[in-house]
């Protein structure tokens, strides 16, 4: 569904990204591991039309997307929930919810809000609640669902296990999970949680310092030593991301 191909992007004359290549398939879940400052979030704002492009391509479905402004790339189906879940505070959640939808079709709003809401009970009993007084983990619920909410075809996910509870960080993934195989959503997933990231995935890259450094699938990449070493030493098994993806 989305290739890239030799990407360079950053801010002003910083280059952040130094010809990155990846691909997610249809229907597909990849995920990008990596430290802080490695160029994750730059990714995922570039793909969103945040970031200008100075060369390489973006290829959405076919046609090159590199460069377009962010609303023609949600008309095409990319929906973004960026770090920090960036919720509308003073909204309630249904408002929340209905701003996802602005661009759906409005027949498709009543199953929409079921799907969402089945996915995360939780925000069904505060559908009149400020979002800005919900819990962290609630509002990365909202966050995700308010992007459900537009049915789109690719859906781009950074940091949702961010600042979260071991068992909420194990209830979000077991839910990105569900929303890939009950909605073929393709996903590209950017996380520091690399265990939880790499047993979801299907694809699994490492970004390192604006460059891919290792490819392959996501079971080859927890088994793969150096990556254990960097991003899993410590949290096998726990769902706590590892002191080492920090270095």
């Amino acid at each position: 569904m989305i290739e890239i191909k030799d990407l360079h992007a950053g801010y002003g004359r910083i280059e952040v990204l130094h010809g990155v290549s990846l691909s997610v398939e249809t229907g597909r879940i990849a995920t990008v591991i990596g430290a802080n400052g490695a160029g994750k979030t730059t990714l995922l704002m570039t793909i969103s039309g945040r970031v200008p492009v100075s060369a390489g391509e973006i290829l959405f479905e076919g046609a090159n997307i590199a460069g377009l402004p962010s609303f023609e790339l949600v008309t095409r189906g990319i929906a973004h929930v960026p770090e920090g879940r960036r919720i509308f505070p003073r909204m309630s959640v249904l408002e929340n919810l209905q701003l996802g939808a602005f661009k759906a079709d409005p027949a498709w709003f009543k199953d929409d809000r079921d799907f969402a809401l089945t996915l995360f009970p939780a925000l069904k009993l505060r559908l009149a609640q400020l979002g800005g007084t919900l819990s962290g983990g609630e509002q990365q619920m909202l966050a995700i669902a308010r992007a459900l909410m537009m049915r789109p075809k690719l859906l781009l996910l950074d940091e949702p296990s961010l600042g979260l509870a071991p068992m909420l960080v194990r209830q979000v993934f077991e839910m990105i999970g569900s929303i890939n195989k009950e909605r073929a959503t393709t996903i590209l997933l950017i996380e520091q949680n690399a265990y939880q990231a790499l047993r979801l995935a299907d694809t699994a890259y490492v970004l390192v310092n604006g460059r891919i450094a290792k490819h392959g699938s996501g079971a080859e990449l927890l088994r793969d030593p150096a990556v254990q070493a960097a991003y899993l030493e410590g949290s096998l098994g726990t769902g706590a991301p590892s002191a080492g993806m920090y270095l």
